[in-house]
């Protein structure tokens, strides 16, 4: 099956580490709809490729970022893949242009205006939208481990929140957010959707935010739990992991038709929270259990469970070796945390930044403004150990 990511960046200024409404200046140069404008004009939204292999999708995502990347730093500006970055202020950003938007922050207010979050979002082939109703019935157990992968985002607005994902318990305030129920076929789905929109809950199909749905405009299945990832490899992982789960369960039912979930996800919100506080540094909720295990423990239950789709898809090789180093060198909201412990906010600004461009280590490339002037960077510790980044196979 074919698999695509959008994912959503930050745009902070290099000196300060602060988040600005300066996407409009990024996206000048940029073509779309590679390159993308969201609610908030701090926000750059990309979109990959369509791709069968993992391999190409890292290629595509390294050669995206880097564009990203030149167009900000081009403006004393850098982009960052991250759930939330650590200093922001809502006073400072704008929202994006747009009746759309315009509506959107005039009916939700503040929380449209703290919508300062970013996401990493996946699709893959889904051509029968009745089945795709039911494959996200039967993965929906699964979706928590993937967030507590991805968890990137430990600070809000200066402060530690004491999660790995703050933007998990920001995003779970819209309407329409969080776990998906089960519905018969995708005539029961619509017929939801379409009743959210004649309530006025919400204004369009695309306002749906279920941690999974099928796509408002493609023949896809669309995996939204997850923050925004500053390593690309961490993005290999999720979509690697979330094709798999999705091929297991397509297989399963296209051979039986039978949901084997039996419907009771009213567990699945505690399950996200759980994820959201702890990432990969402490319990997760087991589906099999329901119960509280390692987080070691139940993303190697995971691993094993979609073994048989990674090896047809060639991807066996490249997702364990993903997921153990993940396991060893914990979440990005770990690894941000203890270097802002180390040394301060701006420094886990930095590693943010370094990791969103693929450096091997914390040193962040200097910045040019339009006039040529480089703009002193800040520097590391120098007892701080570099991260050097895997090797994406294809199949």
């Amino acid at each position: 099956m074919r698999i695509g990511v959008e994912e959503e960046f930050h745009i902070v200024e290099v000196e300060t580490g602060l988040l600005v409404s300066r996407a409009d200046t990024v996206l000048e140069k940029l073509p779309s709809p590679t390159f993308t404008t969201e609610l908030q004009q701090a926000t750059v939204e990309t979109n990959s490729g369509v791709h069968t292999s993992l391999g190409d999708l890292y290629t595509d995502i390294v050669g995206t970022r880097r564009r990203l990347d030149a167009a900000a730093t081009a403006h004393g500006l850098a982009a960052v893949a991250a759930g939330t970055v650590p200093l922001a202020s809502t006073a400072d950003i704008r929202p994006t242009a747009g009746y759309r938007y315009r509506r959107m922050v005039d009916q939700y207010r503040m929380v449209a205006d703290e919508q300062l979050i970013c996401g990493t979002h996946v699709h893959v082939d889904a051509p029968d939208r009745d089945l795709a109703v039911h494959i996200m019935c039967e993965v929906s157990p699964w979706l928590h481990v993937l967030l507590a992968l991805s968890a990137s985002s430990p600070f809000w607005l200066g402060a530690d929140t004491g999660y790995a994902s703050w933007r998990t318990m920001l995003w779970q305030r819209w309407p329409t957010a969080g776990p998906v129920a089960c519905f018969a076929d995708a005539a029961a789905y619509d017929t939801a959707v379409q009743g959210f929109i004649d309530s006025g809950v919400i204004s369009d199909p695309g306002m749906i935010y279920y941690d999974i749905r099928p796509s408002a405009h493609q023949q896809t299945l669309e995996l939204r739990i997850c923050d925004a990832c500053p390593r690309a490899e961490t993005v290999v992982l999720v979509a690697g992991l979330f094709r798999a789960l999705v091929t297991e369960a397509r297989e399963r039912l296209e051979s039986t038709r039978l949901p084997t979930c039996g419907g009771r996800h009213e567990w699945l919100r505690a399950a996200s929270w759980r994820a959201a506080r702890s990432g990969l540094e402490g319990t997760l909720i087991d589906p099999y259990t329901r119960h509280e295990a390692p987080a070691s423990q139940v993303v190697r239950a995971l691993l094993r469970r979609v073994r048989p789709a990674l090896e047809a898809a060639g991807d066996w090789q490249t997702v364990r070796d993903l997921t153990e180093r993940a396991l060893k060198e914990g979440s990005a909201a770990h690894r941000m945390r203890r270097t802002a412990t180390a040394e301060d906010l701006l420094a886990c600004t930095d590693l943010a930044i370094a990791e969103t461009r693929g450096d091997t280590d914390r040193r962040r490339r200097p910045a040019t403004g339009l006039d040529g002037h480089v703009t002193p960077l800040r520097r590391p510790a120098p007892d701080t150990p570099g991260t050097r980044p895997a090797r994406i196979a294809g199949p």
